[in-house]
């Protein structure tokens, strides 16, 4: 009698363990599949974030850099369910915040099935028309003979970039590649008015109210090395990105609408065309059935 007493306690033991332990599994999660063409490995602390858009709201899913093969992103299997769009945002260096950054890079609504297709031109841009050219000078001096040392996205004396506007979160930015340093012209939204940076400007002449750099001064102030002052841009790679404003990462982002290769000459008599990059990243998020 006493052995089947201790037999039926032992049951129900088992029985209330088996409870708590599913209770404490917490609720159902899932899997969403993300496959990308066109992002490229983040390094210098920036992270790609995933967003499910539920009842309107953003609800993040992990991190990640690497964005090569299938990454699978684990979320609450009711989210996933309730979904109606995918969000990749660009997250920037040190964030901890878990709410979407501005710098949206792709985006898909799933329209009642199970796969979003994720575009970039709805968070971003539309790539598709760029055009630009640049002339070496260096208008900021009243140096007459050291024009190489600068650059301007300029044609002649007007605007020398074709380029859409940004969606909020992200900038245009000029880059000069010296070989073993590329050094930033300054970011920019509008085509038609001055970077956001002169950093390296000389003294007695005038800034154009255009995008460019003078790279003619080095101060102090800023920690730039691989590169001697006055820098010349002959025979550099000159290029525009578009890059996620506010990300904290000092080095050029991978979406590159236009570049060219500046020559020996100068002036605005001696423009160079800029060769145009239509591509863009795009996706697919996919929930299980």
């Amino acid at each position: 009698m006493m052995k089947n007493k201790m037999m039926a306690m032992a049951v129900i033991a088992l029985g209330l363990l088996g409870v708590s332990c599913s209770s404490d599994d917490g609720p159902p999660v899932a899997n969403i599949a993300i496959e990308t063409i066109g992002l490229e490995n983040l390094t210098g602390g920036t992270t790609y974030q995933g967003w499910l858009i539920v009842d309107g709201q953003a609800v993040p899913t992990n991190r990640f850099t690497n964005p090569a093969g299938t990454i699978n992103l684990t979320v609450l299997a009711s989210d996933l369910a309730d979904a109606t769009e995918f969000v990749l945002t660009v997250e920037p260096v040190g964030d901890t915040d878990n709410v979407p950054s501005d710098a949206k890079i792709l985006t898909g609504s799933f329209n009642g099935s199970n796969t979003a297709t994720l575009n970039f031109a709805p968070v971003v841009a539309d790539l598709s028309s760029t055009a630009g050219q640049f002339f070496l000078a260096t208008p900021t001096d009243d140096v007459a003979d050291n024009d190489e040392f600068g650059v301007w996205f300029m044609d002649g004396t007007s605007a020398g970039l074709t380029l859409p506007t940004l969606a909020s979160g992200w900038k245009y930015e000029g880059w000069v590649d010296f070989g073993n340093v590329t050094v930033s012209t300054g970011t920019f939204s509008d085509a038609e008015g001055r970077d956001d940076a002169n950093f390296f400007s000389g003294s007695g002449g005038m800034i154009p109210d255009f995008p460019g750099e003078d790279f003619l001064v080095l101060p102090s102030q800023i920690p730039l090395t691989g590169v001697t002052f006055p820098a010349s841009v002959a025979s550099r790679r000159v290029f525009i990105t578009v890059e996620p404003f506010g990300d904290n990462d000092p080095a050029p982002f991978f979406i590159e609408p236009l570049s060219g290769t500046a020559g020996i000459t100068t002036g605005p008599a001696n423009p160079v065309s800029m060769i145009s990059d239509t591509s863009t990243p795009s996706g697919r998020a996919t929930r299980p059935n």
